[in-house]
């Protein structure tokens, strides 16, 4: 959007189609960012979609033209890459009953033919964010924000993270199903959400857990520059202040699992849970902690006695 103003430019095109959440998260973002500017929409042209009334039309048109595609009526299926994933929906797989093809994946390694050895990795966060990755076999360190992402791309991808195949539900009201490949996020988020537990009260994770669904509803809907959506961003960052360590992940035939996690900012107390010590705590406390938390719960089953409602 800012070069279509320092262009001068009065009008945008995109070519998301009218069935999907694409022209909704382009055009809000371009409203929001460029209030006065116009949309282009192919896809919602009468003109355009009675003459292109499927994708071997467009197969057809692009034929005729010389036009390359990234797909072919051999794979016939819509597929969007970028960093963070690559996504694949639309074609055979508008039926949801439909098996993928394996060829379909081009970002990750069949699970099955991935390594039969795991590959450990250990991630550093601050304040949430992850800020160094080190491969605990090769001893291979990245710190550049980007660097550290392409890379999480790379191991994860020769072993076989990321691939789910779901329906989800479309902001414009109707249900779709895509498959999606997300190898450095999907190990980002098993990292972070370890270290989440390890260092935040729990009060406070709950709220966030709570807050993580909704910012990405907002997403997903394209309310990114939308008020609500910077107020939940704004509660997210505050809840991070104090998200910081380490955890050390294993990763083997498309399975992430945490191994261990260390924090400066830990809310774990090691001699305060120990069985073997007693600590700063008196178990005799407990008795009247379970008493005061069973009162709601006796006087339910009083009230359920006296309606002669049977246990459940």
């Amino acid at each position: 959007m800012q070069v279509a103003k320092a262009e001068g430019a009065k009008c945008i095109s995109h070519g998301a189609t009218g069935k999907g959440n694409d022209q909704i998260r382009f055009e809000l973002a371009a409203y929001a960012l460029y209030p006065e500017v116009k949309m282009i929409a192919p896809w919602r042209m009468p003109e355009f979609f009675n003459r292109f009334k499927g994708r071997q039309c467009l197969f057809d048109y692009a034929k005729a033209h010389d036009i390359p595609l990234p797909v072919t009526p051999k794979s016939p299926w819509s597929m969007d890459a970028n960093l963070m994933h690559v996504s694949y929906e639309s074609g055979i797989l508008e039926n949801p009953a439909t098996i993928a093809p394996e060829d379909i994946y081009t970002m990750t390694q069949d699970p099955k033919k991935a390594p039969f050895t795991p590959e450990r990795i250990e991630i550093k966060f601050k304040r949430g964010i992850p800020i160094q990755v080190k491969n605990l076999e090769d001893g291979t360190v990245e710190t550049c924000p980007l660097l550290l992402f392409q890379y999480l791309n790379k191991v994860g991808s020769r072993n076989g993270i990321g691939r789910i195949d779901i329906v989800e539900n479309r902001f414009i009201g109707m249900k779709s199903r895509g498959i999606y490949e997300t190898p450095a996020g999907t190990i980002l988020y098993h990292a972070h959400l370890d270290i989440e537990a390890f260092t935040m009260d729990k009060e406070v994770r709950k709220l966030k857990q709570m807050l993580s669904a909704k910012f990405a509803e907002q997403v997903y809907n394209g309310m990114w520059y939308s008020p609500e959506a910077e107020f939940t961003l704004s509660c997210i960052r505050t809840s991070q202040e104090c998200v910081a360590g380490s955890v050390t992940l294993s990763l083997y035939k498309g399975q992430v699992y945490i191994q261990a996690r260390e924090s400066p900012l830990s809310l774990y107390n090691q001699e305060l849970v120990s069985m073997d010590v007693q600590g700063d705590y008196d178990p005799v406390d407990a008795g009247g902690f379970i008493r005061v938390n069973a009162l709601r719960l006796r006087e339910h089953r009083r009230v359920q006695n006296q309606m002669d409602i049977p246990l459940p």
